[in-house]
């Protein structure tokens, strides 16, 4: 492998850019981040992320405002709105390659651990979709790799750099998650500074204060959002992002966010989390047990995976999605233990040993292969189920014969897409009484709803439809 850097960039960039647009907004994350992006654009307000023409102050807007930018600069198309998590990814898998040449591991596994995050099932997945936690995976593997490249034992020259990537790092977690982007990173250095601390049976103040230092400074460019915040929407607004969308997901307080699972969920959801290279994560993370004592590098990065579940298993609010930022811990893991495996099979079946760049390279385009196929494939198959077009479509024509045509409670998933693909706004009606007054204001004005069961007056549906499982109604009086 003598040029394995550009290989990887062409492999990775293939993976995340190949058919990034062939098919429609898909699942209620797409449709929602889009359609506040699209909003941002139309509104030209790049302070207040705004839903149903409301404040959606969930976190902070870095994935926003890439995404609206986007949107200024290639115009409305799906493809503009992925174009950030995909590069977000790209650059994920190639600092991870860069960094573990820096730690001095071969070529040959560092190129494997690359492609292994690459080619994680959830994390493809995650990297050709619309949201921001591409950009916090990206965040939080930049802090935590040069944290590491910063107070390793055998670093070689200054640490300047690597706190200067920390702090890069720190920037694009926070401001892409808030807390959640201070946390991930934050639980990972602590853990691993106390464990080095309790094993070297002595406390070194210089390795906390740093990366507590540089924290504070990368905290900067999300202070400066919040003061806009603050002129514009006032303390309600910054505690909105700060504590009930964020401390309250994790205890629990906050109810409306949802995704509230078991402590298990994350537990139950390990045969799948890192897919197709599950058993060599679980095994390596087993396997390295003994040597943690003396391997620090090991150390950290079993570490990185069993802090950031354990904090996500504490919180209230899961999703296996959340999940991505563990995922370049664990390809390192799946990347040393194949090492080992090889090196066995090396000493004690070196007639099948010959034949492993075979198998190995054989397997990786196996699963590049598949994912292109799915790229290309199976995912613009999936709009028939999940697609948003057809009732856009249909409310698109109703306007073209001079219709009015209303939302009546939206969701989140319908009024995100219905601003992303209409490039403008429907009217928003949120009581039965207004609901009522409209149909009856004029002959032909049209609402879309999502149920029916519950209006205490009768209307009469002209067209239902459906997008994954879930009935949309046109209804006028």
């Amino acid at each position: 492998m003598t040029r394995p850097a550009p290989l990887l960039l062409l492999l990775a960039g293939l993976l995340f850019f190949f058919a990034l647009g062939n098919h429609e907004l898909q699942g209620s994350t797409e449709a929602r981040v889009a359609g506040i992006a699209m909003a941002m654009h139309l509104d030209n307000n790049w302070v207040v992320p705004q839903l149903f023409r409301e404040p959606f102050l969930e976190k902070p807007p870095l994935s926003l405002w890439i995404d609206a930018g986007a949107i200024r600069l290639f115009g409305g198309t799906t493809w503009a709105v992925r174009l950030a998590s995909a590069f977000a990814g790209l650059f994920s898998v190639m600092l991870l390659y860069t960094m573990l040449r820096r730690f001095g591991r071969p070529q040959t596994l560092a190129f494997s651990a690359a492609l292994i995050l690459a080619t994680m099932a959830s994390y493809w997945s995650n990297v050709r979709g619309v949201g921001e936690d591409s950009l916090l995976t990206l965040g939080v593997t930049t802090a935590l790799l040069a944290f590491y490249q910063a107070v390793r034992p055998d670093r070689q020259g200054s640490s300047t750099g690597a706190w200067a990537l920390f702090t890069a790092g720190m920037v694009i977690a926070t401001l892409s998650k808030g807390v959640l982007g201070l946390a991930m990173p934050g639980i990972v250095i602590f853990a691993y500074l106390a464990s080095t601390s309790l094993m070297d049976k002595r406390l070194q103040i210089g390795d906390w204060l740093k990366p507590a230092l540089f924290t504070l400074l990368a905290l900067v460019p999300l202070m400066i959002w919040l003061g806009f915040l603050f002129q514009r929407g006032g303390m309600q607004a910054v505690a909105e992002v700060l504590l009930t969308n964020s401390v309250g997901r994790f205890s629990g307080s906050f109810v409306e966010a949802g995704h509230y699972e078991p402590f298990y969920y994350y537990i139950a959801k390990l045969p799948e989390a890192f897919l197709p290279w599950n058993i060599l994560v679980y095994l390596g993370l087993w396997h390295f047990r003994k040597s943690l004592v003396h391997n620090r590098y090991h150390l950290f990065f079993s570490v990185w995976l069993v802090a950031q579940f354990t904090l996500l298993t504490l919180a209230s609010s899961k999703r296996t999605v959340y999940l991505m930022a563990l995922a370049p811990a664990a390809a390192v893991l799946a990347a040393e233990y194949a090492r080992v495996l090889l090196d066995w099979l090396k000493t004690h079946k070196p007639a099948l040993h010959k034949h492993h760049k075979t198998v190995v390279g054989s397997v990786f385009t196996l699963a590049v292969g598949c994912y292109l196929i799915a790229a290309f494939w199976f995912a613009p198959r999936a709009d028939v189920r999940q697609s948003f077009v057809p009732v856009i479509s249909q409310v698109q024509t109703l306007k073209d014969e001079g219709r009015e045509v209303v939302l009546y409670r939206p969701n989140e998933r319908i009024a995100g897409a219905s601003v992303f693909y209409l490039q403008a706004y429907l009217p928003i009606l949120q009581t039965e009484a207004e609901l009522h007054s409209y149909l009856g204001a004029k002959p032909g004005n049209v609402a879309l709803l999502d149920h029916t069961d519950d209006l205490a007056a009768p209307v009469k549906v002209i067209k239902q439809m459906s997008i994954n499982r879930q009935p949309y109604y046109f209804v006028e009086q």
